[in-house]
């Protein structure tokens, strides 16, 4: 494996760390059904109880309805490789259902987006960032702040554009 691929993945893994600890607001190292549907209503992301109490069940090992770090990283994995396999090329026969599942989430990465993007300019600001932050119940001390920004500014010009923001999401 060469440096720019350990770098990645180790950003990768750091964006998913930044994403737990962002879903445990109450900071007890384990993520609940009820923090993860907060989180996605304050984005503008509407999901059935149902649908978040199945998918912390199914990721949830002991089964108890709550997600530890561990756990989280692992799920995330698995989610990250069905992604990879559906945009693999099957063959040319196309079924319309995983556009339709792309169109959602793009949807859905644009209403996050603009929830952060208070001017709608098109970049996420640092003020921007933090206003959003302390909206959705997640303030950031400026550590946190400086940590999040180093890890989705990948351009380093000092604020957050929208494909910044989705590899940060995704």
């Amino acid at each position: 494996m060469d440096h720019k691929a350990i770098a990645s993945q180790v950003r990768g893994e750091l964006n998913l760390r930044t994403a737990f600890d962002l879903l445990d607001r109450n900071r007890d190292g384990r993520v609940t059904a009820n923090e993860l549907q907060f989180m996605l209503k304050n984005l503008g992301i509407n999901v059935r109880d149902e649908i978040i109490h199945d998918l912390i069940r199914e990721a949830s090992h002991s089964g108890n309805g709550l997600i530890n770090e561990a756990e989280f990283l692992q799920w995330v994995g698995r989610i990250q490789a069905l992604r990879d396999d559906q945009q693999q090329p099957e063959d040319s026969a196309s079924n319309s259902k995983p556009v339709d599942e792309a169109d959602d989430v793009t949807e859905d990465l644009i209403a996050a987006f603009r929830v952060f993007d208070r001017d709608g300019n098109g970049f996420i600001t640092r003020d921007e960032l933090q206003t959003a932050m302390e909206m959705i119940g997640e303030p950031l001390n400026e550590q946190q702040l400086e940590q999040l920004l180093v890890i989705a500014d990948l351009d380093q010009d000092g604020r957050i554009n929208y494909e910044e923001f989705t590899r940060l999401l995704l």
